[in-house]
């Protein structure tokens, strides 16, 4: 089947190891199920399985992709949820240490065709596009789950996303405008805060500059670039919620402003399969649609990867097939 797929770690030049071409059909082992790929999108999960992290030398080659949108044997849609978990395994999915996300132990979805557990197939909301409903597993449910679930924020309150263009940050502005929180964001450059404010976005300011007032929650994807403007612009008692580090993960911690103004951090990590079912009734009710920047057929996948690598992102980038 057609796949794209990592042939070998590189950490030094990662799209070195990216081939679009053939690989085996899938083996549907029992409690799975297989699923014709109609749409998945890109994460910075992907390049980092390029780069060997979070992943064994021995599990490549790899069909890269954690989420997607698709249809069964018998027609029907379904939204993939990419966390699959031990055999038994009981309570919140996230927190399972032998859990695993598709392409670090299983093959992914950018390929004709992937095969999931029965569970992690959930019904496709017919107001979504496949396109649409292939952002929700992993950039969507990832800031469901800092918003909603994590951060303790209410309506009425004050939030500040940090970094304005990339998957999470536009689903976290849109997610938070609509649930009445009065959203703040950082951006590197007009364009990207111009997108946030069309998004939603109540203000749009300059990365590291200071803000009007503090907040009672920053939403951490950036990690040490922002690291410090984010500590600094909490209220005392107030939380960041970090679930990625992209600019690197070696911030100074700055523990007497943690301490002294009773600052909390909580870490996120993807999310649960009823999150991802109440993500999809949420934005399904509220009529929200993902912001998508560009949509590119599997052929033109490496077009994608460069501009995530490039950081020139506007939205969810989405393969179709």
């Amino acid at each position: 089947m057609f796949a794209v797929y990592a042939k070998e770690p590189n950490k030094d030049n990662p799209l070195d190891s990216l081939v679009v071409g053939e690989r085996p059909d899938p083996v549907v082992p029992d409690g799975w199920v297989k699923v014709r790929v109609k749409a998945a999108s890109l994460n910075m999960h992907d390049l980092w399985t390029l780069r060997g992290v979070g992943i064994k030398p021995e599990q490549f080659p790899m069909i890269l992709g954690c989420d997607g949108a698709g249809t069964l044997d018998d027609g029907t849609e379904v939204v993939l949820h990419a966390v699959v978990n031990a055999p038994g395994w009981q309570g919140d999915d996230t927190l399972d240490p032998k859990r695993t996300l598709l392409t670090e132990k299983h093959q992914g979805t950018f390929a004709d065709y992937v095969v999931v557990p029965a569970r992690n197939a959930l019904p496709k909301p017919a107001g979504l596009s496949f396109a649409e409903a292939a952002t929700m597993g992993t950039a969507w449910l990832t800031a469901y789950r800092m918003l909603f679930v994590k951060s303790g924020v209410r309506p009425g309150q004050t939030i500040l996303v940090q970094g304005a263009s990339g998957g999470v940050s536009t689903a976290l502005i849109q997610l938070g405008r609509a649930a009445g929180v009065r959203v703040w964001v950082t951006g590197r450059s007009e364009e990207k805060r111009a997108l946030a404010e069309q998004l939603g976005a109540h203000q749009t300011f300059e990365s590291g500059a200071r803000l009007p007032e503090r907040v009672d929650a920053v939403f951490e994807t950036v990690g040490k670039a922002t690291w410090s403007h984010s500590l600094k612009s909490l209220k005392p008692g107030g939380i960041i919620v970090v679930s990625g580090s992209t600019s690197g993960p070696d911030a100074n911690a700055e523990l007497q402003r943690v301490f002294f103004l009773q600052l909390r951090i909580a870490g996120s990590t993807m999310g649960t399969r009823d999150e991802l079912a109440n993500l999809l009734e949420y934005v399904d009710l509220a009529g929200i649609r993902p912001q998508i920047g560009a949509e590119l057929p599997f052929k033109d996948a490496e077009q994608g990867f460069r501009s995530m690598e490039a950081g020139e992102t506007a939205g969810k980038i989405v393969f179709t097939a």
